[in-house]
């Protein structure tokens, strides 16, 4: 199915979102990395500033994957790979030339044991399932870019704490977010089946708890196997068509 904005708009706005999104989440990490000084006092303040990047990394993944369908910047293939490997390095180091062809594979073997987000062998428990997950998005080469990072970050003068604080525990939680409501609750099998072969139901959410758990990826995730060239931010729409 075709996205249901038009190409135009489809650009601007996506593009326009995809930076707000950008630039909130580094004027945090910034911010609290680099001039945060961590107290016992500030714990409330922290605890919410680590909850906030964490639905902004969240923001920065769906943002590469449209990038990765071609749903950011409809017919500019350069900018969605700019932009998706820009917000994947900035979320947590990942590769978006090595994630774009493990996601294609997921929406050609959704829910299947050639899908790599899928877990055959536990399709309906989400511990098991959820290591398998990391494992596959938490490679050597991951981690070694991530330990690069954090180690000229120290040289900046940011401090160990701060690095794992707001940008380590941030990344750690949009991935359990991403799992979570945007893998293993659409994806899991239950007695009910699922109504095509695209093995996908959306979560029963609200349009705001959807985007406040998964930018819409949970509450309208059949949606988007049906058309994956519709952006995270236009998936409502498909309800009421």
């Amino acid at each position: 199915m075709k996205s249901v904005v038009a190409s135009a708009e489809q650009r601007w706005v996506g593009l326009l979102l995809a930076g707000a999104i950008v630039a909130a989440w580094l004027t945090v990490h910034i911010i609290c990395i680099f001039f945060w000084n961590l107290e016992p006092r500030t714990a409330p303040a922290v605890l919410a500033i680590i909850l906030l990047q964490a639905w902004l990394s969240t923001g920065l993944f769906i943002i590469a994957h449209d990038a990765m369908h071609g749903a950011l910047a409809p017919g500019r293939p350069r900018v969605n790979r700019w932009m998706g490997t820009l917000c994947l390095a900035l979320y947590a180091a990942l590769s978006y030339r090595q994630l774009a062809p493990s996601h294609a594979r997921h929406h050609r073997h959704a829910g299947t044991a050639d899908d790599p987000d899928f877990h055959a062998a536990e399709p309906t428990r989400a511990g098991p399932w959820f290591l398998a997950f990391f494992r596959s998005y938490y490679t050597h080469g991951q981690i070694l870019r991530i330990t690069l990072v954090a180690i000229v970050y120290m040289l900046l003068r940011a401090s160990l704490s701060n690095i794992v604080m707001f940008w380590a525990m941030p990344a750690l939680l949009a991935l359990w977010q991403l799992f979570f409501f945007g893998t293993y609750l659409p994806h899991r099998h239950e007695a009910a089946g699922f109504a095509d072969h695209h093995r996908a139901r959306s979560t029963q959410l609200s349009p705001m708890m959807s985007l406040i758990t998964c930018f819409h990826f949970g509450g309208y995730h059949h949606e988007h196997h049906l058309s994956p060239a519709t952006p995270w931010w236009a998936l409502p729409r498909l309800t009421r068509r």
